[in-house]
């Protein structure tokens, strides 16, 4: 990764890095240095990078928690069952949208930056380059998954086809809620959880891998599978695009791989769920081998797309 040595190919500051230090920050000026990959651009003091990183996942489990009773009291249904009804499903999306507009506050706070450097960093958020990603995506999770149902679709729960009122209920929050969900989860671990636990090190090298280590972990963790194959994938899949990151100075190919996964995985998961819910099953040797190879497969063919999009624009 030479994202990593700090050569961005950047005859100049940028105005941004300029405007918010007055002038090029080195290691012990502003908290913004545009002299270090995204990821690892802004620092701010150690107990207060303990606190995003404590606040956040603790934040997102509290509120996940709140709606899930809801939903349940709505619904009439255990709020508890390891399924996901549309009530369930969309409070656990916009539980992961709220704990991400805190850890816009609390990185805009804390780092002293404004929020709009959790997207990317010294340049502008491009949403032109979020669409392209998004539609390579949508292709290789695509293919990816029309393997998975071709060679293990029995490991992943996938029974018949069948529409209910449930299913579309289900489908239309993953359509409107979706996005925010994959979006939010970003901004949480790749955009505030990784360079508040890289900030401690002044080292490019050990920063970002720092914050990759913890980031990863604790992503991994709070998605509550006790599989050691899908905590695995979870890990790949957090460095994937933390590491999409750190090769195009934001977070907008993550933003769009993650929403394309998510969009996919959850739509088929709801049109062969038999009508029903969406069954959630990640205890230990719950997943298959090829139903989560294939996947992880996925994530670093996305990462090589996203590389060499990047490449092709810096050679232009």
């Amino acid at each position: 990764m030479s994202a990593l040595t700090g050569d961005h190919h950047d005859p100049a500051p940028s105005s941004d890095v300029r405007a918010a230090g007055g002038v090029r920050p080195g290691p012990a000026m502003s908290p913004l240095d545009g002299s270090r990959p995204f990821g690892i651009h802004f620092r701010m003091a150690w107990w207060k990078s303990l606190i995003v990183i404590v606040a956040l996942p603790l934040t997102l489990v509290v509120t996940q928690l709140a709606f899930y009773l809801l939903a349940g009291l709505v619904e009439g249904r255990d709020p508890f069952a390891q399924d996901l009804s549309p009530l369930k499903l969309l409070g656990a999306n916009l539980s992961t949208g709220v704990t991400a507009l805190l850890a816009l506050v609390l990185v805009g706070r804390f780092a002293e930056v404004p929020w709009r450097f959790v997207f990317s960093a010294p340049r502008r958020f491009d949403r032109r380059r979020l669409l392209v990603s998004f539609l390579g995506s949508l292709a290789v999770v695509g293919v990816s998954f029309a393997l998975v149902g071709l060679t293990a679709a029995e490991a992943v729960g996938w029974t018949t086809l069948s529409i209910t009122s449930t299913t579309v209920g289900i489908l239309v929050v993953v359509i409107l809620s979706t996005p925010i969900q994959a979006a939010g989860e970003e901004i949480i671990f790749r955009g505030a959880v990784l360079p508040a636990a890289g900030s401690w090190f002044r080292s490019v090298k050990p920063a970002f891998l720092t914050g990759l280590i913890i980031s990863s972990l604790m992503f991994a963790f709070l998605h509550g599978s006790t599989d050691p194959m899908l905590f695995a994938y979870y890990l790949v899949f957090s460095v994937a695009t933390a590491v999409m990151g750190l090769i195009t100075r934001g977070l907008e190919a993550a933003i769009a791989f993650h929403t394309a996964n998510n969009l996919v995985v959850t739509t088929i998961n709801a049109l062969f769920a038999g009508g029903g819910v969406v069954a959630v099953e990640r205890s230990e040797g719950a997943a298959g081998g090829l139903a989560l190879l294939i996947p992880a497969a996925a994530s670093l063919a996305a990462l090589t797309m996203v590389w060499l999009q990047e490449r092709r624009r810096r050679t232009a």
